[in-house]
């Protein structure tokens, strides 16, 4: 197995260009943590898969109807893309640490149940990212415009999801 078995692959489609920057780190910190935690290891050698690709894309008003995931298997490796809500403006360091633990963990419930795993082992705590933290890699993508009549769906088609990776 690789030293890290999952690796987070982050993503933004919101409209007005300003990246989320914090929560994307909260959201990558998060990965993180599962990533070192032994417990996880070892439930994610029963995959039989060597690595989790992990793509999060966040945007606002256009959240995917949940549970959303694109999950394929590719050679050794599980390859799964979710989408997720962005929290409200203004939310703190440890709420956005707390959201972005409980989205990871349910990114890996809808995993473990497409993949028929064994229940998932306890969260580590959520932790803030430290505050000296880099910048996080990100994917940013406009979206097409929207026809004013399928407005009201307000959400990521799947090929959207599939394909904002490359």
């Amino acid at each position: 197995m690789d030293e890290f078995w999952v690796h987070p692959r982050l993503g933004t489609a919101t409209r007005d260009g300003q990246q989320p920057r914090f929560y994307l780190r909260a959201l990558q910190h998060a990965v993180h943590r599962l990533d070192a935690d032994p417990r996880w290891q070892q439930w994610w050698r029963g995959s039989g898969c060597r690595g989790c690709e992990l793509g999060i894309v966040t945007e606002g008003r256009l959240d995917h109807l949940r549970p959303s995931a694109d999950i394929r298997r590719v050679d050794d490796r599980l390859r799964a893309n979710f989408t997720c809500a962005l929290p409200p403006a203004g939310t703190g360091r440890d709420e956005l640490a707390r959201l972005a633990s409980t989205e990871v963990r349910t990114m890996f419930e809808v995993i473990r149940e497409a993949m028929a795993l064994p229940a998932l082992p306890p969260t580590p705590a959520p932790t803030a990212p430290p505050e000296d933290a880099g910048e996080v890699p990100v994917t940013a993508k406009s979206l097409p415009s929207i026809p004013r009549e399928l407005e009201p769906q307000g959400y990521l088609t799947l090929t959207q999801v599939q394909d904002f990776f490359g």
